[in-house]
């Protein structure tokens, strides 16, 4: 897996997009053999090596299938692919920080696994002043996604209106603001693979980008 690939086009784009709407979607972000490297390196985990994932965060985090049914494995940088896409990241944060003052601090991201029937229910990832996430990625590894196999991603307005439907289809890329857009996960006909992520700031209470 290389980054050869992506230009600066591309991420100026990103940065476009954080600064004006606040979102943007992105397809083709990683071409197919990357995202077919880092759907190997997924696949190749035993089951065992996931957990179901939970809500809340330290002494809050629990796990409640009402809201959330997928498997995950946080990334660890222990594979080529996973360091690959990690580094690509890595000078994403370099130009969220040099050109919009973002002051992001890491970057951490997990495999998500949503098998048939799976879902997601309407969340926010930050809630203001009380979590570090401030930008919040997903890119999709699946292969051949069908419109008739759900899991779409569904991201709300601030008046919770539906403001896109975005198909898993393999390479895309989501990223947006973490406070500021409820999303879900719909229901999957087939099993679902995406690397979420969150950019993270030290202090919880820092103030957030205006736009």
């Amino acid at each position: 897996m290389t980054t050869a690939p992506l230009t600066t086009c591309v991420f100026d784009d990103i940065i476009t997009a954080i600064a004006g709407p606040g979102m943007g979607i992105f397809p083709g972000f990683l071409d197919p053999g990357q995202t077919a490297a880092l759907r190997r390196d997924f696949t190749a985990l035993p089951d065992w090596q996931l957990t179901h994932a939970g809500i809340g965060r330290e002494h809050d985090h629990h796990n409640n299938e009402r809201i959330r049914t997928d498997k995950t494995r946080w990334l660890d940088g222990t594979t080529v692919p996973q360091q690959a896409y990690m580094a690509l990241m890595a000078e994403l944060q370099q130009l969220f920080n040099r050109q919009l003052f973002m002051g992001l601090r890491d970057y951490e991201c997990h495999y998500a696994r949503y098998d048939q029937g799976d879902f997601y229910k309407k969340h926010l990832d930050a809630f203001r002043g009380r979590s570090n996430r401030r930008l919040t990625t997903v890119l999709y590894l699946n292969d051949d996604w069908q419109p008739d196999q759900g899991g779409e991603l569904l991201i709300y307005g601030d008046r919770g209106e539906p403001l896109h439907r975005v198909r898993p289809e393999g390479g895309t890329l989501v990223c947006f603001l973490s406070e500021r857009f409820p999303h879900e996960v719909l229901p999957a006909r087939r099993p679902r693979l995406s690397i979420a992520g969150w950019f993270r700031v030290d202090d919880p209470i820092a103030p957030t980008l205006r736009l």
